[in-house]
């Protein structure tokens, strides 16, 4: 499966649901945990879905009872859970190259 390319937005987005995997989550959480914007957030979650890591589904609800719209629903995959934390645990393996293992820059 082609994933996505891995930005810092793109990386954000997969940590927080990494954070627990099996849940589902809705935008507006989703927006509150990585900091990003809605113009930002729901282009990475569908080019997220296309590449078969995350899965959506809408809410069942009525929204006239509930007196809000209904939400979707995001969730990684099985197979995007896997590739997400490779992804991740990458970036943290290339940052400690550049940081050292404290969190200082190395010196040149």
């Amino acid at each position: 499966m082609a994933g996505p390319r891995m930005t810092m937005s793109v990386l954000k987005v997969v940590a927080a649901l990494l954070a627990d995997p099996t849940a589902d989550r809705y935008g507006l959480q989703l927006m509150q945990d990585t900091g990003l914007p809605s113009g930002t957030l729901y282009p990475i979650l569908v080019r997220l879905e296309r590449a078969g890591w995350v899965e959506s589904r809408w809410e069942d609800i009525d929204p006239a009872a509930e007196g809000r719209p209904s939400r979707r629903y995001y969730r990684l995959t099985a197979d995007g859970a896997i590739e997400a934390r490779r992804e991740v645990a990458l970036m943290q393996q290339q940052m400690s190259r550049v940081t050292g293992p404290v969190g200082h820059a190395r010196e040149a």
